[in-house]
């Protein structure tokens, strides 16, 4: 998606993987959405992302960098976004974007990013080449 030429506000980068609605269980002491519960959909959307890729089971190896931009309320409706930014023999690395559109209002605003690692493995978890998968 990348930059939109006539007014050159950001846009989502990538393919939508996830979209939930933040729910007041997700809170820390704060009222504001845990960061860790963004994480976790961080995670969840970067694996989706992968095994769609792979045509198989990947997993999480490393987390390069994850920058937080603006809080996340209760009552937004999360979006993780995924692209890959490198393709490795057994690995990908993807960028996921999170923005959410805070309740009652239509504009996307981006509230964090980062770099995530998978691997691509067999039954035994042992790391095999993308390629093995796709058939």
């Amino acid at each position: 998606m990348g930059k939109n030429n006539e007014n050159q506000e950001e846009l989502p980068q990538g393919e939508l993987i996830v979209r939930t609605l933040t729910m007041p269980g997700d809170t820390n002491p704060n009222g504001d959405i845990f960061g860790g519960w963004v994480l976790s959909q961080m995670d969840i959307a970067g694996a989706i992302y992968s095994g769609k890729r792979v045509r198989g089971r990947t997993v999480t190896v490393g987390m390069e960098s994850m920058k937080f931009h603006k809080p996340v309320n209760v009552g937004d409706v999360l979006c993780c976004y995924c692209d890959t930014i490198k393709e490795g023999r057994t690995s990908l690395t993807i960028k996921i974007q999170v923005w959410v559109v805070r309740m009652f209002e239509q504009k996307r605003i981006k509230v964090t990013e980062g770099l995530f690692s998978y691997v691509a493995v067999d039954e035994k978890k042992r790391p095999i080449p993308i390629d093995t998968h796709i058939k």
